[in-house]
């Protein structure tokens, strides 16, 4: 099994704090260490709306701006990661990340639960991938069925790991469903595993691991207590090596026992400390919305949005149109799979900076 720290951007910019999060991550156990590429504009409209931070209310567009570093910065990273013999991951966001995260040749690309239905971002290295076999991990958190099939469409399946996942923060355990994996795994023909949210080290972790999870990503922190967009649901270093202890001892059952004996074996193990929470937590093994994360289904994930306000008459054209996250106040797009139908379209009403693209906008032919 391979494990994954979760950096993403708890960094905060702060290469010396990069290196002291990649020394943890890889002394508590982890086989890649990963990053988030962000550029605001890839991401959210500057309208999105605000977040309450520590020290006051921001806007998020403004939050993920701060967050925008220099690309020497993740070459920089990743050769400090390869020199402790571990390997970088990196998520990007958008075209210009991505394009810039493969111009350093990182180890492994993955692809965040919001942008499982970023098209254009999809297509992008997938075409990368005619040439260059590079490994991607792809997180399916608030996605339903059709999501994955469609993104696995385009990626394919050859070196592609699935990750089940609940876009939510902190994921309830009990919703986590993990006889999903094993189904996920049979239904695409790929290796899964989870990217888990929950605050327990052990539990989903673990669970995950014995209903066959090939790969387990947790976010990792310096401190709960620090700024980091994600730094609340992540683990310090001591818990995330007692995660890694518990996977590694799965894998020591497995080789004694064997996988289905094994599985028994730990499930058993898991029920003497965490009880009925472990039944509800492995769930039914159906493909659904996760209850925490069904509001978020369509604002969370990407959908197509005005850049600036137009008026009534105008011609759609590609600089006008955002593939981002809706987030919080601003009305959702139609999906992104719609991108070339709008281009070239004449607008029947005036439309607001951020607003949702819909197909009632434009005149029909």
């Amino acid at each position: 099994m391979q494990i994954v720290a979760e950096i993403g951007t708890s960094h905060g910019g702060d290469f010396e704090k990069a290196k002291k999060l990649i020394d943890t991550s890889i002394d508590s156990g982890a086989d890649f260490v990963k990053f988030q590429w962000v550029y605001a504009d890839e991401i959210l409209h500057p309208e999105t709306g605000f977040v309450n931070l520590p020290g006051g209310k921001i806007r998020l567009y403004d939050r993920f701006k701060e967050l925008e570093v220099p690309k020497e910065f993740f070459a920089d990273c990743q050769n400090y990661i390869h020199s402790k013999n571990a390997k970088f991951m990196c998520s990007p966001f958008g075209l210009k990340s991505l394009k810039e995260l493969i111009e350093i040749n990182p180890d492994c690309i993955k692809i965040a639960s919001p942008e499982l239905n970023h098209l254009p971002l999809l297509k992008e290295l997938a075409e990368y991938r005619k040439n260059f076999k590079i490994p991607v991990v792809v997180s399916s958190g608030v996605s339903k069925l059709r999501d994955i099939e469609n993104a696995l469409s385009i990626l394919g399946t050859d070196g592609v790991t699935l990750l089940h996942c609940i876009t939510f923060y902190p994921a309830p355990e009990e919703e986590y469903n993990l006889n999903l994996i094993p189904n996920l795994s049979k239904i695409f023909g790929v290796p899964c595993g989870v990217s888990d949210h929950s605050l327990d080290p052990v539990l989903v972790p673990s669970l995950a691991a014995a209903v066959g999870g090939e790969m387990i990503e947790k976010h990792i922190t310096l401190s709960r207590k620090t700024d980091g967009l994600d730094d609340p649901v992540a683990l310090e270093g001591e818990q995330f090596a007692l995660m890694t202890h518990c996977i590694r001892q799965c894998e020591a059952v497995f080789r004694q026992y064997g996988k289905e004996n094994g599985k028994d074996y730990i499930i058993r193990q898991l029920k003497e400390e965490y009880e009925d929470r472990v039944e509800k937590c492995l769930g039914n093994g159906i493909k659904k919305l996760a209850p925490a994360e069904e509001a978020n289904y369509g604002r969370t994930n990407r959908s197509l949005h005005f850049m600036h306000s137009m008026k009534a008459g105008e011609i759609v054209q590609i600089k006008d149109i955002g593939v981002l996250r809706t987030e919080k106040i601003l009305t959702p797009g139609i999906s992104p799979e719609f991108l070339d139908e709008v281009i070239g379209k004449r607008l029947t009403k005036e439309v607001k900076s951020g607003e949702g693209v819909l197909f009632t906008h434009f005149f029909t032919d």
